[in-house]
């Protein structure tokens, strides 16, 4: 039986296995075989909070039992992508068990998580085998929605930085200036920079009371653990300088600033511009930003960096730059996937171009009515599709809002028309309960901005 075939292909992409398709293939399969093995793993983060998975594998004498490892080491990988978490506890075949040890020490792809996870959590990365599995537990807390006075909210890119100013939820200046932060050694780069436009948007407020930004990266306590944003810094400055940066920032302004992952912010605006909870917002920018808010509202502990949490089973699906594993989402919704997919159209696109501009003459063919250009949306938004039936796997959701570059424009539309078709012909019971959004001109200009500026209360006080 081959796994994971869709009933809608992606136009540029035959070879595309969904990761949702796959795995009710999987699960279909052990059923029809009439024999299970049953497993439990779960995944903690240092303060507790615990995700729990369980399910069957193929009985050991199966002639396809070879794949119970690839279902429970890509599902790990999503666990660890979407939770987080630095402790991992399996209970069910060992010979799995020490598969999947045997990957994080050996496996480059395995030593990625690995290390990330361990710098996230501040504690070496393990995994028990064949214990007592912990209980879920979830933690959650309320976020943001302070919009009275007068803030800045910036939003840290890897093309660009966006600020805004806004006095009582309402933005009176904003402004774009492109900047190429990846690969600068210096500091002193990325803090005049964001200084620069801190204090262009200052110029237009009365007073500042309170400045919010986002950024790709994991946050803690304002203090970036792991950020793309800096790859280029040495560890030494990185912990020096990069660490305490955004908190000397607010100290020297004499304001609370709070900063945390742009896709946590990209949640936090889609809940306060569609006035609904249970929502995950995925922006289709330089890479994947992700974030969710909790039917409650709320904001988990919950790392949800599902640049890096596969979508693709494809042995032969595209490879992560930074951490070289294969299928996953940066490379299926981001301007890395249109670049990844325009020379697979034939479009007279120079391939010497950046991300941005290819994107920018993308956007020009498609408003003139080029099929191929469409092609490159409607294979996203059936990308979209099925990628949002596998999150639906793992979050609570109702509402995937939708928003970034790559959605700009006419090919926006078409990526939600093709999305809306892969849930309505192979997920119906999802197409009943998820309504996909895409934010009004002024949310998209503004939402995240105003979501940003709004993480701080006044008179909070900066640590």
């Amino acid at each position: 039986m081959h796994l994971g075939k869709p009933v809608l292909p992606p136009p540029l992409d035959p070879g595309f296995l969904p990761a949702s398709v796959w795995i009710r293939d999987f699960h279909a399969l052990i059923d029809e075989s009439g024999q299970s093995v049953p497993f439990r793993i779960a995944l903690q983060q240092p303060n507790g909070s615990t995700i729990t998975r369980e399910g069957k594998l193929l009985a050991e004498n199966h002639p396809q039992a070879g794949l119970n490892l690839l279902h429970v080491e890509r599902l790990l990988k999503f666990m660890l992508w979407s939770g987080g978490g630095s402790r991992w506890f399996w209970d069910g075949p060992k010979e799995i068990g020490a598969s999947l040890q045997n990957r994080f020490c050996d496996h480059p792809c395995g030593r990625f998580d690995r290390d990330f996870m361990a710098k996230v959590y501040g504690e070496p990365f393990s995994g028990t085998i064949g214990s007592a599995i912990p209980e879920p537990l979830r933690l959650a807390s309320p976020l943001g929605r302070n919009l009275d006075g007068c803030r800045i909210g910036f939003d840290l890119g890897g093309s660009d930085r966006k600020v805004a100013s806004v006095i009582d939820g309402e933005v009176v200046f904003s402004e774009e200036t492109p900047w190429d932060p990846y690969h600068q050694t210096d500091p002193e780069y990325h803090k005049s920079g964001i200084l620069d436009s801190i204090e262009k948007a200052k110029a237009h407020l009365p007073r500042l009371e309170a400045i919010g930004g986002s950024s790709a990266g994991v946050f803690v306590d304002n203090r970036p653990r792991v950020a793309s944003l800096f790859r280029g810094i040495s560890e030494s400055d990185f912990t020096e300088r990069i660490s305490p940066l955004f908190i000397e920032l607010g100290k020297s302004l004499e304001v609370p600033l709070s900063i945390i992952n742009d896709g946590e912010v990209t949640a936090l605006a889609a809940s306060m511009s569609l006035e609904r909870n249970a929502v995950l917002g995925i922006a289709m920018g330089t890479s994947e930003a992700t974030g969710y808010v909790d039917p409650k509202g709320r904001v988990t502990s919950w790392l949800n960096e599902l640049a890096f949490a596969p979508v693709d089973y494809s042995s032969t699906a595209p490879a992560d730059e930074w951490s070289g594993d294969v299928g996953c989402g940066a490379q299926y919704f981001s301007q890395q996937a249109v670049g990844r997919l325009i020379p697979k159209t034939g479009l007279p696109i120079d391939p010497a171009l950046g991300l941005p501009e290819k994107l920018e003459c993308l956007q020009g063919l498609m408003a003139e009515g080029s099929p191929e250009a469409s092609s490159v949306y409607r294979t996203i938004g059936t990308y979209l599709g099925y990628g949002v039936a596998h999150y639906a796997s793992f979050y609570s959701l109702s509402h995937a809002l939708i928003l970034g570059r790559v959605t700009t424009g006419e090919g926006g539309a078409v990526i939600l028309e093709e999305a809306e078709k892969v849930l309505a012909e192979e997920f119906p019971e999802l197409d009943e309960k998820i309504a996909f959004h895409q934010p009004d001109e002024k949310n998209k200009r503004h939402g995240q901005a105003i979501a940003a500026a709004s993480l701080p209360a006044t008179g909070q006080t900066q640590s």
